[in-house]
């Protein structure tokens, strides 16, 4: 018989200065009194005030009155193209203020949404569109969608067309909808080598802004969040749904999101009051947000992998230097994007805080049963933000979403997460690791079979195996082993079917593969640290002329070799070809302006990959700095 864990004293977490009455959420609605949440999102959206501030973005502003009504407009005309309950949206759309009129309009014709970013390669956006069976896709400008067989293209200006003067304005009625219809639609990395898609119903949504606000990360009024999560993860549905509270939505570029120093002044320039960030982006920021510029009445939501003792040491010193507030945020997709939540005002072993209200937990053992007090256990959650399941995946849902015997009520369910946990005296969980081979890299969720997957259909390729191992900096980083096959064109393949938070920095051949006493592939042989990219045959071989030209390029040279561990850089070298990723641009940009004083952007790294051509630019910046 499962047993049901203690759960914490109360579902309130303490928040450091703000008391509990005004931690408590604002809705007092009969729905969520009788504890669904389903308050409905939108019923909150529809008392926002006119005049405030909705969205900030980089092409417009929008007011909640403006918003509201393009919402409207938009809803109308999908629900004219048949988009209705349990019909699903593709937003195929850069980040901007037509991104949230059509996602708060998709909702309110009673659709779901599906996030499409238009950076995936076009295979990988042309499997989400024909897995999910999405209706209608919705693209910035013609000829810009994902080709699909049965599905249907309407561009963005034809969705907010002003509607003819005589009709007026259409009037902002949400349509009816239930507790359990389908609100949006969040593809995740797949262990059967293709992404499946992650089906959540309104209710989830709606309890998932009523717990931020009980947890504290939602206070007062008039908060200013950032929108920083690519709309594809699930971390950005905990920013759009904060506009139903009335709290302004501050859309964040891409250029900004990948440079810290200039996400820093954002944040200053901006005013942000919430912010949403991985672990291995806040440590860089952290360097930029110091006591010297002054408090920041700034709380940091910081998920998507696990954070080191170090950075956790950090965040708890800006707290107690009142440079900001961080709250450790856990969880998976399939239980709508949060389910603990901890706050980090204190040193000390790092943790994952305690199950918020909406959820309940389980830490079992192999055979199912309850785990000893302080034991390790895998965590199963239970409760009414557990997802539906998986789009069109039946099997797949029934092995995930699992029957809860403990819940007492036929058809519970219960989500089984894959991650080993203990729980402490206290209530609060410490997270121990997967038990399976997905793993977490820069906030992103991913699954290492799928991309053995792809490389295995590769010609030439026999055997593959990936593990997340080390590059030469020595920060976490995909490392793809394969027998057969060669390096470049497998990088080139990858890269046309996968995103690019799942390319592997190095490529290494090898002429077989360890095995255990049973015969399958022995992955603790692999190791987890590639030689160089050099061994993936991917650098420049080693001469004695390297063909470079110049102090410039030679110094681009000297730190390539430091920051990604090659042993000869030629000018015609890619930097991310040879293993590079955002968070190594990063110490790239970091080396060139201590040892050159040029304020480097991170974007000069992606415009200009190529060796020769990095160093041309940053002669330009010398040459305006000197003048």
């Amino acid at each position: 018989m499962t047993a049901v864990l203690p759960e914490p004293a109360t579902a309130v977490l303490p928040v450091p200065g703000v008391s509990a009455a005004s931690a408590a959420p604002g809705c007092s609605c009969a729905a969520c009194a009788a504890g669904t949440g389903h308050a409905d999102l939108l019923a909150r959206l529809a008392t926002a005030p006119g005049g405030r501030t909705a969205v900030v973005a980089a092409d417009r502003d929008l007011t909640f009155d403006e918003l509201r009504a393009e919402a409207a407009g938009v809803a109308a005309r999908l629900t004219s193209l048949g988009a209705g309950p349990e019909s699903v949206v593709a937003l195929c759309l850069p980040r901007g203020a037509g991104l949230v009129t059509a996602l708060i309009g998709t909702l309110t014709a009673g659709a779901a949404y599906l996030p499409v970013d238009p950076a995936l390669p076009a295979e990988r956006r042309r499997y989400l569109l024909e897995d999910s069976g999405a209706d209608l896709v919705v693209v910035d400008g013609a000829g810009d969608g994902p080709a699909a067989p049965g599905t249907r293209t309407v561009t963005l200006a034809e969705l907010t067309a002003p509607a003819g003067q005589a009709a007026g304005p259409t009037p902002y009625r949400p349509a009816p909808v239930t507790a359990g219809t389908l609100a949006y639609v969040i593809y995740t990395s797949g262990s059967t080598g293709r992404p499946k898609g992650v089906e959540i119903g309104r209710a989830a949504a709606s309890l998932l802004l009523a717990e931020l606000e009980r947890a504290g990360a939602a206070t007062g009024e008039a908060r200013r969040v950032g929108w920083n999560a690519s709309p594809s993860f699930d971390a950005s549905v905990q920013q759009w749904v904060r506009l139903c509270r009335g709290d302004t939505l501050v859309m964040i570029d891409e250029e900004t999101r990948r440079d810290p120093a200039l996400l820093a002044a954002f944040i200053d320039a901006q005013a942000l009051t919430d912010l949403d960030i991985t672990p291995s982006h806040a440590d860089p920021l952290l360097d930029l947000l110091t006591p010297a510029g002054g408090a920041r009445p700034l709380t940091l939501l910081v998920g998507g992998e696990a954070i080191s003792p170090a950075l956790w040491d950090r965040l708890a010193a800006a707290h107690g230097a009142g440079v900001l507030r961080a709250l450790n945020v856990y969880g998976p997709t399939e239980c709508t994007v949060d389910a603990t939540a901890g706050w980090i005002d204190r040193p000390g072993e790092p943790h994952i805080g305690t199950v918020l209200p909406g959820l309940r937990m389980r830490l079992l053992g192999d055979d199912l049963a309850p785990v000893g007090p302080g034991e390790a256990g895998e965590l199963y959650l239970a409760g009414p933000r557990v997802g539906r399941g998986y789009r069109n995946r039946p099997a797949l849902t029934a092995e995930r979403f699992v029957a809860d015997p403990a819940a007492g009520t036929a058809g519970s369910r219960m989500y089984r997460t894959g991650d080993r946990c203990r729980l402490l005296p206290d209530g609060r969980l410490v997270h121990l690791g997967r038990a399976d081979g997905q793993i977490k890299l820069r906030g992103h969720r991913i699954e290492l079979p799928e991309i053995e997957a792809v490389l295995t259909r590769q010609d030439g390729v026999a055997e593959a195996a990936v593990i997340l191992g080390e590059d030469a900096g020595g920060s976490p980083a995909l490392l793809a082993y394969h027998r057969g096959g060669d390096a470049a064109a497998l990088r080139a393949a990858l890269a046309d079917t996968l995103p690019a938070y799942m390319l592997p920095s190095a490529f290494v051949a090898v002429d077989r593969f360890a095995t255990t006493p049973s015969g399958k592939l022995d992955r603790s042989a692999l190791p987890i640290r590639a030689d160089t990219p050099a061994a993936a045959g991917e650098a420049t071989a080693p001469t004695d002329d390297t063909g470079l030209r110049g102090p410039a390029e030679e110094l681009i040279a000297r730190v390539w070799t430091q920051v990604l561990g090659a042993d000869s850089i030629g000018p015609d070298d890619n930097f991310f070809k040879l293993g590079g990723h955002s968070l190594l641009a990063i110490k790239l940009v970091s080396q060139v302006r201590a040892e050159l004083s040029v304020a480097l952007p991170v974007k000069a790294v992606y415009a200009h990959p190529r060796l020769r051509d990095l160093a041309a630019r940053i002669e330009e910046l010398t040459a305006a700095r000197d003048a």
